[in-house]
């Protein structure tokens, strides 16, 4: 069988297309985040089928529990805003990263850096936007003093991590285990137990859809043979329930019916129960199995797999998030006249960090290359090669 035009992109358009999708999903998520597929469905009349606007209409200014946040009408939330300030720590390292690089780069650009925040319609530290779970990273590191490698323990464990790591897939594209590691590494400083798992394993899904003939079925293999504990038992339950759909509007129930004993949040999204976010070997994130579901119910399709994720809920916005990205990372390409609308009612460019980040992303591997000339001549100096023949 002749592969899909979409898979043989190219290293740059498959950058572009996961951190362009992560963004257009984010911005779809984004107004019903929090909300069941049931009261979705009574809201919009219907499904989500694009960009809406907020879920309170003009009274978003003031109406509780979304207040005074601008969700809709296109604007990126946090998910966006995070991934970004990850590309621009790679800009500035311009090597592969790891927790200590988090401290002295990203934390000082959320607490230093005003930039256009589309929620709250006007510049501010990227600080006073994220959520208490970001926050914990300025807390910990720079009033705490924590070492960076161990900060992420005590904080709540949640997609807090995972949800700004696709990059960290971008920069080793191709090459999931080394994502893996690396995204494991960088996550100590803001996550522990299940929510840093996540983050590796959604970084090692996104270099594994960047590799050449990368369909669903082997991202979610290569998910499974590096998740461990409740991550990978959540995945592997989801994504059994996804293969037997073909259609998003099927799966809404069964998928959330199949990650629901691995969720510690519970029923009531906005209602967490006493156990909710606490670390454990036994549970998992919420959003990585469900955009993995998704991925494998679109059988890659962007729209199918992002309007998946966005209709499913919950915390839609970060699910639609990691969808579109291994999406875009595929090489199913992202709607125009979406990505179009949310640049613009964002006011944001959604494609020079993915510039950028391709330009880094081939430093790195120059880089890669060139230690790893060094350490096989080296090893070959001790006879390594004759040993192991």
């Amino acid at each position: 069988m002749q592969p899909k035009p979409h898979q043989i992109a190219t290293l740059d358009e498959r950058i572009t297309g996961a951190l362009v999708g992560a963004a257009v999903g984010d911005a779809l998520g984004g107004p019903v985040e929090g909300y069941s597929p049931e009261q979705i469905l009574q809201r919009h009349g219907g499904r989500v089928h694009g960009i809406v606007g907020p879920w309170h209409g003009d009274d978003w200014r003031t109406a509780r529990p979304l207040a005074p946040y601008h969700k809709g009408d296109g604007h990126v939330t946090d998910d966006t805003l995070m991934t970004h300030a990850l590309i621009r720590v790679y800009a500035r390292v311009r090597d592969h990263l790891d927790a200590h690089a988090i401290a002295d780069h990203l934390v000082p650009d959320l607490m230093t850096e005003p930039r256009w925040i589309p929620e709250l319609e006007r510049e501010a530290l990227l600080l006073h936007r994220v959520f208490l779970a970001e926050k914990w990273l300025v807390t910990r590191i720079h009033y705490g003093h924590a070492d960076p490698r161990e900060a992420g323990t005590g904080n709540i464990v949640n997609c807090g991590a995972a949800m700004y790591t696709a990059p960290v897939g971008l920069v080793n594209a191709a090459n999931p285990r080394a994502a893996y590691a690396e995204a494991l590494d960088i996550a100590g400083a803001h996550q522990s137990s299940y929510g840093r798992e996540a983050a590796g394993v959604l970084a090692a899904a996104v270099a594994a859809a960047c590799g050449p003939g990368a369909t669903p079925d082997s991202v979610v293999s290569t998910c499974l043979s590096l998740a461990k504990d409740g991550t990978r038992t959540a995945i592997e339950r989801v994504c059994e329930e996804a293969s037997r759909h073909t259609d998003f509007e099927s799966a809404l129930v069964p998928l959330r019916e199949a990650v629901a004993p691995y969720d510690t949040v519970g029923p009531d999204y906005r209602a967490p129960s006493l156990g909710a976010r606490r670390p454990s070997r036994l549970h998992a994130i919420e959003e990585l199995p469900v955009a993995l579901g998704m991925l494998l119910v679109a059988r890659g399709d962007y729209r199918h797999a992002v309007l998946g994720a966005v209709n499913y809920g919950r915390d839609c916005d970060s699910i639609a998030t990691m969808a579109g990205a291994l999406a875009g990372a595929l090489g199913s390409p992202i709607p125009e006249d979406w990505a179009k609308t949310v640049a613009e009612a964002s006011r944001l460019d959604l494609w020079e960090p993915a510039t950028t980040l391709a330009a880094v992303t081939r430093e790195i591997f120059a880089r890669d290359t060139s230690r790893r000339r060094t350490h096989e001549e080296a090893f070959a100096s001790l006879g390594g090669p004759e040993c192991s023949a």
